[in-house]
């Protein structure tokens, strides 16, 4: 089959959940481009030659090519495309709209393939609060304190999850005075959620973002959907909690540091290793080693030293993703709920 037809049906595929997930205006750029981007210049040429997997599960080329265009527009590189960009959208034409954008990929070209060179990080806030009660079962069928381990982590916003608020099922947990404040809708069970204590954090990412750095900044908010403010502004209170405390990540491949975490020593705690819409990115085979180093490692753990892995990943089921942990020495699985991938739901089973 062609290639540009395949790219071009990638960026369709890519507005539908745009869409769902309440960015109509990226849906539309999505479609726009399917629609309309050519090869007359190097951008549309590169794109629609695109010599990787250009779909959502793989190299994620319409989403690349969408956090361009919005960092032109937060960078202030390209004020006609920010005239024409939320929230200024609303009564602008596909016709006028795409004019704009086509002139940004020639004026700008140099930038835009250049960020096309690495695949977009959003490093979700909201996700902490599918994250909260999971946390909290292991708290009540451990009792111990926990160090953390996560994989994809990105920018590291969500190690710092217990610097958040939440409202929960009627409950209320976290730092009260926090300025990032998750109250997802929720359906099903309530579980109660329970105090926990935190005594080390880790996280890893084979291209980790230094919030620390402004430049980083702005790369990481450019792949949030420009119409969506909210999301934009809780980014940006996260970053500002990552950066009071000092969050880094270490620049790894997410197995070989799983490999080297594993093989500390945490007497007196619970060991969570813990993942969120990542582990579909890796190989294979990384992910059948990553198995087997989670199984080894349980079948070391004791009382004193149980391994947790928490995970929300896709499933093949929907709607959402599923939530899942498994504890050792037990070796037990819970499902513990479905919830939507920017955690606006969660549905506790």
């Amino acid at each position: 089959m062609n290639q540009q037809f395949n790219v071009r049906e990638g960026f369709r595929q890519q507005a539908v959940p745009c869409d769902a997930l309440g960015s109509p205006f990226t849906a539309r750029l999505c479609n726009l481009m399917a629609e309309r981007m050519g090869v007359e210049n190097p951008v549309g040429d590169i794109v629609l030659n695109w010599p990787g997997d250009s779909g959502g599960t793989g190299d994620a080329l319409a989403l690349r090519v969408c956090g361009a265009l919005h960092a032109l527009v937060i960078e202030g590189l390209c004020l006609s495309l920010a005239k024409i960009y939320p929230p200024n959208h609303q009564n602008i034409s596909d016709d006028d709209l795409w004019r704009v954008i086509n002139d940004a990929f020639v004026e700008h070209a140099d930038f835009v393939l250049d960020r096309l060179k690495s695949a977009p990080q959003t490093n979700e806030v909201r996700r902490a609060s599918i994250l909260l009660p999971g946390f909290s079962e292991i708290a009540r069928l451990t009792g111990l304190p926990m160090v953390l381990s996560e994989l994809g982590a990105s920018a590291g916003l969500n190690l710092n999850w217990d610097r958040f608020h939440f409202e929960i099922a009627g409950q209320r947990w976290g730092d009260k005075n926090s300025s990032v404040r998750l109250s997802p809708e929720w359906k099903g069970g309530t579980p109660k959620l329970q105090p926990v204590e935190i005594v080390a954090r880790a996280g890893c990412d084979l291209t980790p973002l230094n919030v620390s750095d402004d430049n980083m900044q702005m790369r990481l908010l450019s792949y949030i959907w420009p119409d969506q403010s909210e999301r934009i502004a809780r980014t940006k209170a996260a970053i500002d909690i990552a950066v009071a405390n000092g969050t880094q990540v270490d620049q790894s491949d997410a197995i070989d540091w799983l490999d080297m975490r594993l093989k500390g020593s945490h007497e007196g705690s619970v060991h969570v290793v813990y993942h969120t819409i990542a582990w579909q990115y890796f190989p294979e085979d990384v992910q059948k080693r990553g198995v087997e180093l989670m199984q080894n490692a349980g079948a070391k753990a004791s009382a004193n030293t149980p391994i947790a892995w928490l995970r929300f990943e896709m499933d093949g089921k929907s709607p959402g993703a599923a939530l899942s942990l498994t504890l050792w020495p037990s070796g037990e699985e819970y499902y513990l709920a479905r919830a939507d991938f920017h955690g606006r739901w969660i549905d506790w089973q």
